[in-house]
């Protein structure tokens, strides 16, 4: 009896996982599962890009808004949620689908929580001490010294991440990339990872044209709503915390747009490099006909029998 098949889709923010998604769950009658770190929280609609009310009509989409800022959630609580997800869909479905772009909850669920030492609680009280005096860029050069993989994968914005590994790098003498894909786990499905790619241009203009699009949506509004929470981890992001900015008078809102269009990209460049290391990942351009799509699907399926 074949196996189930899980398709997972990633890429790069703006890249058009979400509508791909739509078009696969559609063809094979099935439904989808977010891996995205910033779409699970309800709170936050607009600056995540969370399917549309009318895209998640079309489909059944799970793992998406089912949590508050204010809860305590990390990629390991992702991975169980989603295997429980899985094993549900799969007693009604021989495909699901996946699709998300964040590398972490990829890598977690797909190849299994690497185990990381011990390590002394002082040196996270020292970096929490220079996050305050000196801020976060002063901790952004000391990964880049420490770890410079990491330094091209981790999402920069976010000190709870950047601390973190840090904090493995310093106390353990070895990067914190280093520990990452060691651990090995075995699935009751078959996986067919697919990457999107797209010409680098054309990707910053779509996350360009996609700001413009969240700020005449509403994102600022959205903000403002959460402005008393801004200090809480999961509005450390990209689209909130330059926005955080214009409200405590730092920036001009012009400035703010900008700078939530450039550290996007930033982004995005590093969600590129992230999955490109991934020697798993069949790459398929995003623009590639519907058919010939799910052709290379098939293909890539077949070859898992085949093993």
């Amino acid at each position: 009896m074949p196996r189930s098949q899980l398709i997972v889709l990633v890429g790069p923010t703006a890249v058009g996982k979400t509508q791909w998604a739509i078009r696969l769950a559609k063809h094979y009658q099935t439904e989808v599962v977010s891996a995205d770190s910033r779409q699970v929280y309800k709170e936050m609609s607009i600056g995540t890009a969370v399917p549309t009310n009318n895209e998640l009509k079309q489909v059944p989409h799970h793992l998406i808004q089912h949590r508050s800022i204010t809860d305590t959630y990390s990629v390991g609580e992702y991975v169980k949620e989603a295997e429980a997800t899985l094993e549900k869909l799969f007693e009604q479905n021989e495909i699901v689908i996946m699709a998300g772009g964040s590398g972490l909850y990829v890598q977690g669920l797909l190849f299994g929580l690497d185990e990381f030492p011990e390590i002394d609680p002082k040196i996270r009280e020292d970096l929490n001490a220079i996050f305050e005096i000196h801020g976060l860029s002063e901790l952004q050069q000391m990964l880049e010294k420490e770890d410079p993989d990491y330094y091209e994968q981790v999402d920069l914005k976010n000190p709870h991440r950047v601390i973190r590994a840090l904090e493995v790098s310093l106390g353990s003498n070895r990067p914190y990339s280093s520990y990452l894909g060691k651990k090995k786990v075995s699935h009751t499905y078959d996986i067919s990872l697919i990457g999107l790619e797209m010409d680098r241009e054309l990707l910053y203009s779509r996350i360009n044209q996609r700001v413009d699009n969240m700020m005449a949506a509403g994102l600022l509004d959205e903000v403002k709503a959460l402005k008393k929470h801004q200090n809480i981890n999961a509005l450390h992001t990209v689209g909130y915390t330059e926005l955080f900015k214009y409200l405590d008078g730092t920036l001009s809102l012009e400035d703010s747009v900008e700078e939530i269009k450039k550290n996007t990209r930033r982004f995005a460049k590093r969600q590129g490099t992230w999955f490109r290391k991934m020697a798993e990942i069949h790459w398929i351009p995003w623009n590639t006909p519907e058919s010939d799509f799910i052709n290379q699907i098939e293909i890539l399926i077949q070859k898992r029998h085949e093993y």
